[in-house]
């Protein structure tokens, strides 16, 4: 079946199918977040973005091989319920942005900084440091050697506009700034974005309404 990326709390998981690398993600918890487990196909390594909640859905998505690692994309409560009872399962060495690590009660074995990658099997993400939804958020970057570009971004974008700022004008500032400048800037209009929280969407949908947000302020 076509990956669509819609999916729903208690719903099954909708997969993503590429040449090297399977996208499976999940809803999970009470404000529908998304967990997004990776797969190199040449390996079988994988890698879950964000331990959200639910551990129960994502140990069982995971399955009996287990994961290499986990990357939390920011330090909100609501990306990380199920992350230590994960770790305690799977034996998973964590990432997470250098800023945002002590705000995640389970240690971070790896910080990461901006352009740092991160290896899933033979598969490379690149991570993007975006400043004004958390001081640490990440995104993940995937350049697909046989296609388009994915992106993998927590709560920095969404259809429709940047993660929330708080009505705080520099938080904002900072975060368009951030999501202009690495995302929209050096990304492809064909890139598919995979947010933390919903449907998917695609930097060309997004990318003419960017004005807009601007004046709006969020």
């Amino acid at each position: 079946m076509t990956y669509s990326g819609a999916v729903k709390v208690g719903g099954p998981a909708d997969v993503h199918e590429l040449q090297d690398l399977m996208i499976s993600k999940v809803a999970v918890g009470p404000m529908n977040n998304n967990a997004y487990l990776l797969r190199c196909r040449a390996t079988d390594e994988q890698l879950l973005i964000d331990a959200a909640n639910d551990a129960g859905t994502l140990l069982t998505l995971i399955g009996a091989d287990g994961i290499a690692s986990v990357v939390t994309t920011h330090q909100h409560g609501d990306h990380w319920q199920a992350l230590a009872e994960v770790v305690a399962a799977t034996g998973a060495r964590t990432y997470a942005g250098r800023q945002d690590a002590e705000g995640i009660p389970v240690a971070t074995d790896v910080l990461v900084d901006d352009g740092d990658t991160i290896r899933v099997g033979r598969v490379e993400l690149t991570a993007r440091h975006l400043v004004g939804h958390t001081p640490g958020s990440i995104a993940l970057v995937y350049d697909d050697p046989h296609g388009h570009p994915h992106v993998f971004t927590g709560d920095c974008l969404f259809p429709g506009g940047v993660g929330n700022t708080r009505k705080d004008p520099k938080a904002f500032a900072s975060l368009i700034r951030d999501v202009e400048t690495k995302i929209f800037g050096a990304l492809p209009d064909e890139t598919w974005v995979y947010p933390g929280h919903g449907n998917d969407t695609s930097l060309g949908a997004e990318r003419p309404h960017l004005p807009e947000w601007h004046a709006r302020g969020w």
